[in-house]
């Protein structure tokens, strides 16, 4: 390595320590949001199983104490996000198949191409009068699918197309939990007043910013970098916080196509900017992974198909080279 891609490569490192050091400082230290990005982002694409001890040994430059890794996998447990298993003195941590499902939702959200085109309907979605006890059930699953609550009890979003979604509606309307009209809205001024009603884009800007702002100069030190081997701890921890803080964000999104966002909306820059970055420190961190984890059968399984399709597609990773260089 010549002496500048050193003196880069430090950069790169000291910049993502400042990070690290960044969300060591939060309080309180949510360990079972951190390990729900773990899980997600890194293992369930390969095979869903992890060892504690090395779910441990992940979490530990986060300033995840072992106590709290412990304590944080417990309550996925008790949630239905993973399952326990103990070979001897060995634990081990499956995805369930409800923990599988929610992360397959997520990944379809956090990793897929921001929607640009729009025929210009709406869903709308009515919760009874008659379930006032399940209605702040009802409104959190709905804004979590993305809907703008309107006024109480009524909820919009531009047309769903994604499969998985517009099942669960039909799923909540059959069930008589929801009324779900679709139409169309024909003046333009209506339209910007709903999304105002629905959505506090503004505060979105303000997050998304402030993302750009963490990881830019992270990116830049990367650039600079060249083509200067990536030490694989450092590019796992990168992207584990990378995706981490991303996702907060991006779940909160209601990913409203172009017609309906300001024009140079600061969301697509940050996109841009997580999808960039992710695919640079992508094939070094799943070296680390193939290193590192240890599930009930051994080593890590390698990356399934459908983790080099994220963000619009990743550098092909062979796990059992060492030959990893910044893409």
């Amino acid at each position: 390595m010549s002496a500048k891609s050193a003196k880069t490569s430090s950069a790169f490192i000291t910049r993502t320590n400042a990070l690290v050091a960044r969300f060591r400082r939060q309080r309180p230290l949510r360990g079972g949001s951190l390990l729900v990005t773990i899980l997600g982002d890194s293992i369930a694409p390969r095979g869903g199983t992890i060892a504690l001890a090395s779910l441990i040994r992940l979490a530990l430059p986060f300033g995840l104490t072992e106590r709290l890794v412990r304590t944080s996998i417990g309550r996925l447990a008790n949630e239905d996000w993973v399952s326990f298993e103990r070979s001897g003195r060995a634990s081990f941590y499956s995805l369930t198949t409800n923990g599988r499902a929610r992360f397959a939702e997520a990944t379809q959200r956090i990793y897929g191409a921001p929607p640009q085109d729009w025929d210009g309907l709406w869903t709308v979605a009515i919760v009874p009068p008659s379930l006032k006890s399940r209605r702040d059930d009802l409104r959190d699953e709905l804004v979590w699918l993305g809907f703008g609550q309107i006024t109480p009890g009524v909820f919009a979003h531009p047309t769903y197309r994604e499969p998985a979604i517009s099942a669960r509606l039909d799923e909540l309307q059959s069930s008589g939990h929801l009324v779900v009209m679709k139409g169309s809205i024909l003046s333009e001024a209506a339209r910007a007043n709903l999304v105002s009603m629905g959505w506090d884009l503004g505060d979105l800007a303000r997050r998304y910013k402030r993302f750009i702002d963490m990881f830019a100069p992270v990116a830049a030190a990367l650039e600079a970098a060249g083509n200067a081997p990536l030490p694989g701890d450092v590019a796992f921890i990168l992207r584990t916080l990378l995706l981490h803080e991303y996702r907060k964000i991006h779940l909160r999104d209601p990913l409203l196509p172009a017609a309906l966002l300001p024009e140079d909306w600061v969301g697509t820059d940050a996109q841009r900017l997580c999808r960039d970055l992710y695919a640079k420190v992508f094939p070094a961190s799943e070296h680390y992974l193939s290193a590192t984890v240890q599930t009930q059968a051994g080593a890590l399984p390698p990356p399934s198909a459908e983790i080099f399709q994220r963000f619009g597609g990743l550098p092909h990773v062979d796990t059992e080279s060492s030959d990893v260089r910044v893409a």
